[in-house]
């Protein structure tokens, strides 16, 4: 039985979706040969600390009951930096403006010897390629499947599944909140201002959506799929970016009559980055209807590989940074 210590820093959807899922699949796990604990959890307000492992249960049950995990007063940097432990999973929220707290985690966490998993968009739209080039130079992983996609495994499908092939270039549809904007706007006929209301009413949009409206949640998806498919070293302010708070019910009936669908795409070409609302026929693959979210990708030798499922959720955002820790696990 193989023993991996991980940290959760950060406990809010995604952090607390790991801990559900760890809980869930600790037996299968364990058939596997792997007995993963979790020995230290951080959120905004405190932490706790167990070498042995800490108790799942009661540290959801305490989030719930008294909105922290908090029974101690150590920060997320004293876990990173003092607690013995394998891999560091960084869940804290997206900050565009600097990275921080994750850049801030994520470097120390390098510099302390420790692998990355991230669901955090942040740190790696503005520095990818520093925190790409420190794991390598310690001889870590860092992964970040989370980041894009929620449950579409992108990242894994490219660098692993079509190793070999050249990537031609991108698009996909990286947001669900506008996705269902404009699903339910185009089948009811609704406008923008009462199906966003509706989208926040099912906590589907945020209190504040312009991230997601705007086109900057899409655009700092489509920098990282760049920086880490293509090479690049861009930033979300290289992407032209055009949101959807403009858009008709007139233009999507027009569109709808002449058998197309208006979808915000996200496109990554020789080197040129861009999301913006696109005509899209009905029987392309990029026609999902509702919060899915789908990456076409086309490559030289396998051609056009399409995937889609589903883009948010802290269940199945936990999935990908499962997937991310048993890669490391199994090849560290």
């Amino acid at each position: 039985m193989k023993t991996v210590k991980i940290s959760i820093i950060g406990f809010g959807a995604v952090g607390q979706g790991v801990a559900r899922s760890i809980l869930s699949k600790r037996e299968y796990l364990k058939k596997q040969g792997i007995d993963l604990r979790v020995v230290g959890i951080s959120d905004s307000k405190g932490s706790e600390i167990n070498t042995e492992g800490i108790d799942i249960e009661n540290a959801l049950l305490r989030k719930k009951q008294k909105g922290s995990v908090a029974v101690g007063t150590r920060s997320a940097l004293d876990i990173i930096a003092d607690v013995e432990h394998d891999i560091v999973v960084e869940a804290t929220p997206t900050n565009i403006n600097n990275g921080e707290p994750g850049l801030g985690n994520m470097r120390l966490a390098l510099k302390s010897g420790k692998h990355i998993v991230t669901s955090n968009k942040g740190p790696l739209a503005l520095h990818f390629n520093e925190l790409k080039e420190a794991a390598q130079d310690n001889g870590l992983f860092f992964r970040y499947e989370a980041t894009v996609g929620g449950a579409v495994p992108i990242f894994n499908l490219v660098h692993e599944a079509l190793a070999g092939n050249r990537v031609v270039g991108i698009e996909g549809i990286l947001n669900g909140t506008c996705n269902y904007i404009l699903t339910r706007m185009s089948e009811e006929r609704m406008p923008y201002d009462l199906v966003l209301k509706e989208a926040q009413e099912l906590g589907i949009a945020e209190t504040d959506p312009t991230y997601d409206v705007e086109g900057i949640d899409s655009a700092i998806k489509l920098v990282i799929i760049a920086n880490s498919i293509f090479g690049l070293d861009s930033t979300y302010r290289d992407v032209d970016v055009t949101g959807i708070t403009k858009i008709t019910p007139e233009a999507l009936e027009l569109a709808n009559r002449n058998n197309y669908v208006v979808k915000l795409v996200c496109e990554a070409r020789e080197g040129k980055l861009t999301v913006a609302p696109r005509l899209v026929l009905k029987r392309h693959p990029l026609a999902v209807g509702g919060t899915q979210n789908v990456a076409s990708i086309l490559t030289d030798l396998a051609g056009r590989i399409t995937i889609s499922g589903k883009g948010a959720g802290s269940i199945e955002t936990a999935s990908s940074i499962l997937s991310d820790i048993l890669y490391i696990v199994r090849n560290s």
